[in-house]
């Protein structure tokens, strides 16, 4: 029981801690009132350096490095704590605050700032918080599998033991519910490589963006620009995979004439349904995985519009409900997690299967 305890009071502090530290010195928490959507934004939102917490009105961050490429200024590196927060530019760029390039980095024209619709941009090669927490990722998983691949060659015809007891299991229920199934038999063994990169890269990134402490907590896949990358490997393989049937139900359909001349009614649905697929995977995987932190976020800054609104006292009132909430969301999106890793993998070897079976 004492253990149970105590893992529920780690997690608890775990899941508010970052969020606690940094709403207690947020500048719109003060006589202008706090301002919850930007608290939410801040937490789900990519940025150029790491932040841990703030103690006050001091930032504690780790800065990231900057890559910018301008036509007037050329190439240029350098550490995001040269921002100073966003504050202050340097070298002629900053990161804008206001309008419609909010977030981005801008360039410095004269005394006036980059900022028009129409405006050129410098090209932004930059380490963001979620470049760096796929880096995180990627030396996770070489560590899991290389030492799991080792244990394996050494365990041959034994129980598996350690790493390899997670990883193995894992591995072949892919292989023997997923891959052969929705693949087949005789073609399943060449994309077994992808599907198992990618669906233990979706799973460690969920589970790590869960745990607010660095050099974790990075929202990787509840970034849409990581899940559309990952849809488009999917479009890719199956559309180089596609064999000639796979193409003719496309542009020539099993169906009635009229339904294909003189309008390609059917030929026009089934490719724009060839398109939609990776929208989809994007779409679920990014949804599911932005929604779990912004929720955990709202409940946390709801102690915060309550006392905003009525005193401490009702915020001290509340808290204990929103941080369980919390914490429950947190457990929650731990499964969640598995789930989606799961879906995206599945559908792909669904949409793969398609795209090389044979005509029956």
């Amino acid at each position: 029981m004492n253990r149970i305890t105590t893992i529920l009071v780690i997690g608890i502090l775990l899941t508010t801690t970052p969020l606690f530290t940094y709403a207690s010195s947020d500048d719109n928490s003060t006589a202008s009132g706090f301002n919850a959507g930007e608290f939410v934004m801040h937490h789900i939102s990519d940025s150029y350096d790491w932040h841990i917490m703030s103690i006050g009105e001091k930032h504690i961050s780790i800065p990231l490095p900057i890559i910018v490429y301008s036509k007037t200024k050329g190439l240029n590196c350098f550490l995001s704590s040269r921002f100073d927060h966003g504050h202050s530019s340097f070298n002629g760029f900053k990161i804008e605050e206001n309008g419609t390039n909010k977030g981005k980095i801008v360039e410095v024209i004269g005394n006036t700032m980059n900022t028009d619709n129409t405006a050129e941009l410098p090209w932004d090669l930059s380490i963001t918080k979620t470049v760096a927490g796929i880096m995180v990722s990627v030396v996770l998983m070489l560590m899991i599998f290389i030492s799991a691949g080792k244990a394996a060659q050494r365990n041959k015809g034994k129980a598996p033991t350690g790493i390899q007891n997670f990883v193995e299991p894992v591995i072949l229920f892919l292989r023997d519910d997923v891959a052969k199934p929705a693949i087949g038999e005789d073609k399943y063994q060449r994309y077994m490589p992808y599907l198992l990169t990618i669906f233990f890269f979706i799973l460690i990134n969920n589970l790590l963006g869960l745990i607010p402490i660095f050099p974790f907590g990075a929202n990787v896949t509840g970034n849409i620009s990581v899940t559309l990358a990952l849809a488009l490997f999917t479009f890719i393989v199956t559309t180089v995979s596609g064999n000639k049937h796979y193409w003719k139900e496309i542009i020539n359909p099993d169906v009635p004439t009229l339904l294909k001349i003189p309008i390609p009614l059917m030929p026009l649905i089934e490719f724009i349904g060839m398109l939609i697929k990776p929208v989809v995977l994007m779409i679920r995987l990014f949804a599911n995985m932005m929604a779990g932190h912004m929720i955990i976020s709202i409940f946390v800054a709801l102690i915060f519009i309550f006392a905003n609104l009525f005193g401490p006292t009702v915020a001290y009132s509340v808290a204990p409900f929103s941080i369980l909430f919390g914490v429950f969301m947190t457990l929650l999106d731990v499964l969640v997690s598995f789930i989606q890793a799961y879906v995206f993998v599945f559908l792909s070897a669904i949409y793969i299967g398609m795209a090389t079976s044979e005509h029956h």
